[in-house]
């Protein structure tokens, strides 16, 4: 027998069908690097915080989750962080932090957080896309399925449109962060969408992401949207 094939073993009890809206809520904590506080995952879920609440209490008595109070700052308890149970995180524990502590500087000592932050992405765009033999693609719509396709080895699970003009990101590898300092984390993400854009041969003026703009994702449009 090859080692390594087949299912994992299972855990010795049996579970119930998670909700759609649990499923996901689960989904979004598998995909993060970091343990996440309760604020952020109602910004993406679009749900009350008192049922994502419901929904993280239920994750923890299934097993699925786990939580642990994040460390004091001033006054009152201190948040709970939550964290899928078992998971493969997208980034390492390190990265995150060393990004979360990027994003703070940015947002402490630029006199303009989201113009510096959107410059770094597009240098990190070229970059990424350089890495993968970038070129010219024959279209608009085929440069931005190259960006798109991009952003799904990236981690942000898109799910585009027809004609790639639109995308749901479905996932934030940074949504801690992300939630913390959206000008600086989502700006460095646009900058990265425009950077790739521009190699694959595309304008990029227009390019908008929209942070926390409907439930479960973030909305991308890599066009200029009509007026």
């Amino acid at each position: 027998m090859t080692t390594g094939y087949g299912p994992r073993p299972g855990t010795g009890r049996v579970r119930a069908p998670l909700s759609r809206s649990r499923a996901a809520l689960l989904e979004t904590l598998r995909a993060q690097s970091e343990p996440t506080t309760l604020a952020a995952l109602v910004a993406v879920a679009g749900l009350h915080a008192n049922t994502v609440r419901e929904h993280l209490d239920a994750l923890v008595r299934q097993g699925l989750a786990q939580r642990h109070p994040a460390a004091p700052a001033g006054r009152g308890r201190p948040a709970w962080l939550y964290e899928a149970a078992g998971s493969d995180a997208v980034a390492a524990p390190e990265y995150a932090g060393l990004a979360a502590a990027l994003a703070a500087a940015i947002h402490r000592t630029s006199a303009s957080p989201r113009t510096d932050a959107v410059a770094a992405g597009r240098d990190w765009g070229h970059e990424l896309a350089r890495e993968r033999g970038a070129r010219p693609a024959p279209s608009a719509v085929a440069a931005r399925r190259e960006v798109v396709s991009l952003l799904d080895e990236v981690g942000f699970a898109p799910q585009a449109d027809a004609r790639s003009s639109v995308v749901r990101l479905t996932r934030c590898p940074l949504l801690e962060a992300a939630h913390r300092y959206p000008e600086v984390v989502c700006g460095v993400h646009l900058g990265l969408t425009q950077g790739a854009l521009e190699e694959f041969g595309a304008d990029p003026v227009g390019t908008e992401l929209l942070p926390f703009a409907e439930p479960g994702a973030c909305r991308l449009h890599l066009m200029r949207r009509p007026r």
